[in-house]
């Protein structure tokens, strides 16, 4: 039998990773976090045991990785599903959207996550979380930011906290009151991005112009 290449190896063992990822996910969003064990997750991943703590030091880390993951995958799609655009605001709007509705779309999961990072293990800084803070960044830079350093973080914190919001138990804010103010935040026009259907609530209408 023939050795398999370097480059063979590496590539099986991504997508190793990238099948306890995607299972992560999966199982998390369907039975919750207390009822989803390592074993599980390697199961439905067809992996060994042994292979999920090989590559992350327990399950609250990969499931931070997992979900920062698909955040990543959900605005990278959103920003270039056609017709693609270099427009600023167009982008933004888009980003604004797409992390507001896996609020909606995925609560137990996203739930699941804000609640993690508000745990004491923290944020968790990993491969994932850094391609989705570079895929934001990217977004302010295109959206015309004349400070970066600052805008980013913000943007980051207004999000997190529209999602916390929606998923507040017993007292969820509607997404699209949210959506409603972080587009008067940035001065963005309602009809950007993915609107839900009807007008601004509340009288909430953002400005034209910044």
């Amino acid at each position: 039998m023939v050795p398999r290449s370097a480059s063979v190896n590496e590539e099986l063992r991504r997508r190793s990773r990238e099948r306890l990822l995607q299972a992560t996910v999966e199982l998390v969003g369907e039975r919750g976090y207390e009822a989803t064990t390592l074993g599980d997750i390697a199961d439905r991943a067809g992996a060994a045991r042994g292979l999920v703590s090989y590559y992350f030091p327990g399950k609250r880390q990969l499931l931070q990785s997992a979900v920062h993951r698909l955040m990543h995958q959900t605005l990278e799609a959103a920003l270039e599903r056609p017709p693609r655009t270099d427009d600023g605001r167009e982008r933004m709007a888009r980003a604004i959207d797409a992390i507001l509705g896996l609020a909606v779309d995925r609560p137990r999961l996203m739930r699941t996550h804000m609640a993690g990072i508000l745990q004491a293990e923290g944020f968790v800084r990993c491969a994932e979380q850094q391609r989705l803070a570079e895929l934001l960044r990217d977004t302010v830079v295109r959206y015309g930011s004349a400070d970066v350093d600052t805008d980013y973080p913000l943007l980051r914190a207004l999000l997190m906290g529209a999602v916390v919001a929606v998923l507040l138990p017993g007292a969820p804010m509607p997404s699209a009151r949210l959506r409603a103010e972080l587009f008067q935040r940035y001065g963005l026009d309602w009809e950007l991005g993915v609107p839900p259907a009807g007008g601004p609530p509340g009288g909430t209408f953002p400005p034209l112009n910044r």
